[in-house]
């Protein structure tokens, strides 16, 4: 999943573009490379991208102008910074406007490179199951379906509505780890509001009944701040046997 993902690229000197970009595919990625923030811009409106790497200095629309836009419409893409300026106030403007790394140039590739991979190895979900079934201790879930089994049973225990399908399916994806409120809100239901908070709620108690006679299984909430799933990892879907 990691190596398919898609980054865009606005830089708009063409050659030190061109050095990333090509360093960037040679660990797996795909690129597009725009030299202003306007055709950054049109790029991100149209395709879907999972990782953003903006100049600050562009023509026609400069790289923070541009985060600001992003933001507007993703809440969550990680959007890293490069700049030949290394002043502290651009720094925290580049976290003030909701950038989450801040690169000073001339700067190693190899590093950034890295950066990307960390940052992309926390945001992207993991592999889909490829018969399309989560392993959640010793339940069985499948999303398509959107039921719930056990492993010495073939009979349907719990039926999951869509909505419930899918905030599972997100926090069986990011198991014992904990997940913000709003990422799940952003993830699922596309917006943070108030309605979809309450309603995500209720779903959560939900599914907390349909685990509550599962030895092991606990979903956790930390007020106001989160959510966790905790699963006994040797019995959590493997991700290494489930690339397609």
């Amino acid at each position: 999943m990691e190596s398919n993902a898609q980054i865009l690229l606005a830089e708009d000197d063409y050659y030190y573009g061109n050095i990333i970009k090509k360093q960037l595919e040679a660990a797996g990625y795909t690129v597009t490379h725009c030299l202003d923030g306007e055709i950054a811009w049109k790029k991100f409106q149209r395709d879907d991208f999972d990782l953003c790497i903006l100049d600050i200095m562009m023509p026609k629309k400069d790289g923070f102008t541009l985060a600001q836009e992003i933001r507007k419409r993703n809440g969550m893409v990680p959007i890293i910074f490069v700049s030949s300026r290394g002043l502290d106030e651009d720094r925290l403007n580049g976290f003030r406007i909701g950038g989450d790394d801040y690169m000073v140039k001339p700067f190693s590739i190899k590093e950034l490179v890295m950066r990307v991979k960390v940052f992309l190895k926390r945001t992207l979900p993991k592999d889909i199951p490829c018969d399309g079934i989560y392993k959640i201790g010793h339940v069985r879930f499948n999303y398509e379906e959107k039921e719930l089994t056990r492993d010495n049973s073939e009979e349907v225990f719990a039926s999951l509505t869509k909505k419930e399908a899918k905030v599972l399916k997100y926090l069986v994806e990011n198991s014992n780890k904990l997940v913000k409120r709003d990422e799940i809100l952003l993830k699922v239901w596309g917006n943070s509001s108030f309605f979809s908070s309450r309603s995500m709620d209720v779903f959560i108690t939900r599914l907390r009944k349909h685990f509550k006679l599962e030895a092991g299984i606990e979903l956790e909430t930390l007020h106001n701040i989160g959510i966790r799933l905790n699963i006994p990892e040797e019995t959590a879907t493997p991700r290494e046997n489930n690339r397609q």
